[in-house]
């Protein structure tokens, strides 16, 4: 006959506590590699300067899939992207 272990409140509450750490942990990490390695990221009103296109327009373009990255509530871009999917756009035509 098996034992059967019940866990009781400060062990679920400890390995939650565990497994969020790590989760973090492993989040920060995997954030800081990608963004060391990568361009800086452009804003919205810097993207539109460099297309010469309105903010109006720039929105019209995330909606049709325009790559854009969002970090705490503000929307930017990074140019190589934005570049390769216009050039992507145009090849498709």
């Amino acid at each position: 006959m098996e034992t059967i272990l019940i866990p009781v409140e400060k062990e679920i509450k400890q390995w939650m506590k565990e497994a969020m750490k790590e989760y973090f942990e492993e989040t920060k990490s995997s954030n800081n590699a990608e963004l060391a390695g990568n361009e800086p990221l452009v804003s919205r009103k810097e993207i539109a300067s460099f297309l010469d296109i309105s903010l109006v327009t720039l929105h019209d373009w995330i909606k049709r899939g325009l790559p854009s990255h969002k970090q705490r509530g503000r929307v930017y871009f990074m140019r190589s992207e934005v570049l390769e999917h216009i050039k992507m756009k145009q090849l498709e035509k």
